[in-house]
């Protein structure tokens, strides 16, 4: 019996401060709503993804980077979380794998590896959210190289959209060498205030400039996504009827819907 095969979804921008930790712990709870089976995997050295679920990466002896470098057993690193999604935390430790990697054979193919390795144990999960480091070195690549679509978190502000070519020739690149079938789903608009038109004109002048998709709707610019992660939840838990959460309720579905489309290219 043959099942669906899990969506590999890469959520990954250079700059920092576009909320895109935030968004993935948000998508993940809202996709765990709906009904699916959901991994989130902690890619960054500075472990926030881990930290806004509640768990203290200082209190960790295992992380995904004995997973990615040292061939450790992924079900042995994988946490259950209070948000209804698992995840495979990430410590500062992290910071030495890009130096480990460098000089490995085959190191853009880990994090593809950790995932294969979990579909042949039978996890049977229908999502891996990556959350990639701010930084387009070996780690984000091997997530690029892992994935099905990469989603791009844009803060809706004027500079916020410098790196977004770098990132796409990234892409472009993985695309020609590591994972043919590696599609961008589109730019995520966040911290975005509608009372203005500044916002808009940002998210029309990107994704005219890189003939992007805009991801439907935009995450509103709420102090609701601060209080979160102190309390070791998504907005979806501390702040369950708030604009913020229903917009990344209504991100998920679409991205559900997203899933469902032919894929353009087989991966290799």
């Amino acid at each position: 019996m043959s099942k669906q095969r899990t969506t590999v979804l890469a959520v990954a921008n250079q700059k920092g401060g576009v909320a895109k930790t935030t968004s993935v712990a948000s998508i993940g709870a809202a996709l765990a709503e709906l009904g699916q089976k959901v991994l989130l995997v902690d890619l960054d050295p500075q472990a926030c993804l881990t930290f806004s679920l509640g768990i203290d990466p200082e209190d960790l002896e295992l992380s995904v980077h004995q997973v990615l470098t040292k061939g450790l057993d992924p079900t042995e690193v994988i946490l259950a979380t209070e948000d209804g999604v698992d995840l495979l935390p990430a410590t500062i430790e992290l910071a030495r794998a890009e130096a480990d990697l460098l000089t490995r054979t085959g190191r853009e193919h880990v994090v593809r590896g950790v995932i294969e390795d979990l579909d042949e144990k039978g996890a049977g999960y229908d999502w891996v959210l990556l959350d990639c480091p701010p930084s387009l070195g070996v780690l984000t690549v091997a997530a690029l190289t892992a994935a099905d679509g990469v989603l791009i978190p844009l803060q809706c502000e004027t500079l916020s959209h410098r790196g977004v070519g770098q990132l796409l020739d990234t892409v472009h690149d993985v695309r020609r060498f590591t994972n043919k079938g590696l599609a961008v789903w589109g730019v995520l608009p966040t911290l975005y205030d509608g009372r203005t038109t500044h916002s808009r004109t940002v998210l029309e002048t990107i994704s005219q400039t890189y003939d992007l998709d805009v991801v439907e709707p935009p995450i509103p610019k709420t102090i609701k996504f601060a209080e979160a992660p102190a309390a070791g939840r998504s907005i979806l838990s501390t702040s369950r009827s708030s604009k913020g959460a229903k917009a990344y309720r209504d991100v998920a579905a679409n991205l559900v819907e997203r899933s469902r489309r032919p894929k353009r290219t087989k991966r290799a």
